[in-house]
């Protein structure tokens, strides 16, 4: 876990703002299944399958597969920077995104996708979290993969949290 306290701070505030605007529905269904922020960045080590949805330029929905990695309280994840999603990431910015392992856990954010530049210094931690999960499994070339894609950083203004115990 990489979150500072300033991080599990600004989650929980998120969550709890989140919940306190979600919808009837989701209060009645979930309320008493949510996580705290450190439950939640408990449960979201290394790399996880997200569903992420982005906007064409008429408005269709699409949603696709991204390996998402839960950092300091967000989700980041790469893509070739010639994909349709990082097209429409950089017209329109919104985006929501589900981690949907199975029926006992979820985690919900509706979003902005800002790119990030990996080289940066100021991203250097997450570069190396990133090679942690990452070369094990592809090896050195893996960094090669990470130059020539985009970074983002999805920028939750809505997270919602579910779990059974």
């Amino acid at each position: 876990m990489h979150e500072t306290a300033d991080d599990l701070i600004d989650l929980q505030n998120l969550l709890d703002e989140s919940d306190a605007l979600a919808g009837q529905h989701c209060v009645r269904s979930s309320r008493e299944r949510r996580l705290s922020a450190r439950e939640t960045c408990e449960r979201l080590p290394g790399m996880r399958l997200l569903a992420l949805a982005t906007l064409s330029r008429d408005g269709r929905p699409f949603v696709g597969p991204v390996d998402g990695v839960f950092f300091r309280g967000s989700f980041h994840f790469s893509s070739s920077n010639d994909s349709l999603r990082v097209r429409h990431i950089r017209e329109r910015p919104f985006v929501s995104a589900t981690h949907l392992p199975g029926e006992d856990f979820a985690v919900t954010v509706h979003a902005s996708a800002l790119v990030l530049d990996a080289t940066d210094q100021q991203h250097s931690l997450l570069r190396e979290t990133l090679r942690e999960i990452y070369v094990p499994a592809y090896g050195a070339r893996w960094d090669e993969f990470l130059e020539s894609s985009v970074l983002m950083k999805i920028r939750a203004s809505r997270m919602f949290t579910f779990h059974l115990a």
